[in-house]
């Protein structure tokens, strides 16, 4: 058997989401049954000092070998770096991954993406002209459960799907946790591309922390997921030569400072799986109400995919599922349910996650720069623009607008 391919990799930014991957990274491939390519980190970047990136690679459990720079400046220069993992705020991912790809570097870069369509299709073209691997870090579309629900649909298990509604939403006090500071704080300002559609958040309640197994505070997008959800059911399990962009409609509640709080959105993809028809994906994200309210799981599933054959549900967190189920229609003459009143061909199923799932997307990229491979099959640069598409046509309609510094495509520009 041959010896697994080594990724060589370094990390851009030093704050929790990086933590988190970094951490994976240094996890064992084999506890998550994977022989064929393994994971080193060569260096880390914080922009602050070089002694904070040092501290970095200790607390992650990094080679002592790992080299600890002050800027990312350095960092792209590194030799011994393959690919670099841009783990900035989402205002700072135009630039910074630009910055890694004329660099020569191969680059995963934390969703969303960038902070509009123009800038990811310029980051498309620049690796595409570099000849350089490149990817949208949406790591829970590499789960073995988001896998095994894709293949189900294209197998036509649920046969033709008609709805997908997924939402990712948390109650919180908005004016005392970031309004206090007069709208400066990054989840409600709109100089730093804030607002529920885009922005990373670090935050994770007691209650959501007891289920994901009293892990530490989580940096997520929050409107990302449930559009990944509607796109990977309704747009990725279509075949690549029948698929088109969704049409959009909004309604978006914004803060005061102008950043978004409350959206929602109906997508209408016009070649849905399963049969010749229309499908709607139904994407909801909220800062006031929460979609798990007591901490519980008691209002079960976050995301439900619904077809003519049955319906898989998807409990929460829309981040990082563990448990779902299969519920398939029931024949309203099959004298066997209608006599118990239920359904006992209900299928559920629990997803172990070995550490915190973020090494499967980094799987991902191993095999791709293994391979020659430019972009990803399962989260391909076509796909990433037309959900920043999507996600442009929200912020339009909403009338969500970011500072010029953070939309421009110029490079280089100071943020």
């Amino acid at each position: 058997m041959s010896s697994p391919y080594t990724l060589r990799w370094g990390i851009l930014a030093t704050g929790g989401i990086a933590e988190k991957f970094t951490k994976d990274l240094m996890i064992n491939p084999s506890t998550r049954s994977v022989s064929d390519v393994k994971h080193t980190v060569t260096a880390a970047a914080s922009s602050s000092s070089p002694s904070r990136a040092k501290q970095f690679l200790e607390t992650c459990r990094c080679p002592s070998s790992a080299s600890a720079y002050g800027s990312y400046e350095d960092l792209v220069k590194d030799p011994n770096v393959d690919i670099i993992y841009v783990a900035t705020p989402h205002s700072h991912h135009y630039q910074n991954t630009m910055l890694c790809l004329l660099a020569g570097k191969h680059v995963l870069c934390e969703k969303a993406f960038t902070v509009n369509a123009a800038q990811t299709k310029k980051l498309v073209e620049t690796a595409k002209e570099k000849k350089l691997f490149l990817m949208e870090a949406v790591w829970t579309r590499f789960f073995p459960l988001s896998i095994q629900i894709r293949k189900m649909i294209e197998d036509g298990e649920l046969g033709a799907v008609h709805r997908v509604i997924a939402d990712l939403s948390f109650g919180q006090d908005v004016e005392n946790t970031w309004g206090a500071d007069g709208g400066k704080h990054r989840m409600v300002n709109p100089d730093l591309a804030g607002g529920a559609l885009l922005d990373r958040k670090n935050y994770l309640s007691p209650s959501t922390e007891d289920i994901l197994g009293k892990i530490d505070a989580l940096d997520f997008i929050v409107g990302i997921y449930p559009l990944t959800w509607c796109f990977q059911t309704l747009y990725h399990t279509v075949p690549a030569s029948h698929r088109k962009a969704p049409s959009v409609l909004a309604a978006v509640e914004k803060y005061s400072t102008g950043a978004d709080e409350n959206t929602s959105i109906l997508l209408t993809f016009p070649s849905a799986p399963g049969g010749n028809h229309t499908a709607h994906g139904i994407a909801l994200t909220n800062f006031r109400v929460a979609t798990d309210p007591d901490g519980f799981n008691s209002a079960k599933p976050a995301i439900r995919i619904q077809g003519t054959k049955g319906e898989i549900q998807v409990d929460g967190p829309a981040f990082r599922p563990t448990h779902w189920r299969f519920i398939p229609a029931a024949d309203d003459t099959d004298p066997q349910v209608v006599k118990k009143g239920s359904n006992d061909k209900v299928r559920e199923m629990e997803c172990e996650i070995p550490g915190h799932g973020m090494f499967w997307e980094a799987d991902e990229c191993g095999r791709c720069v293994r391979d020659g491979k430019l972009e990803s099959a399962g989260m391909g640069w076509e796909e990433s623009l037309v959900i920043m598409e999507t996600m442009d046509q929200v912020r339009k309609q909403g009338g969500v607008k970011y500072p010029e510094r953070i939309e421009t495509t110029d490079y280089p520009v100071a943020l």
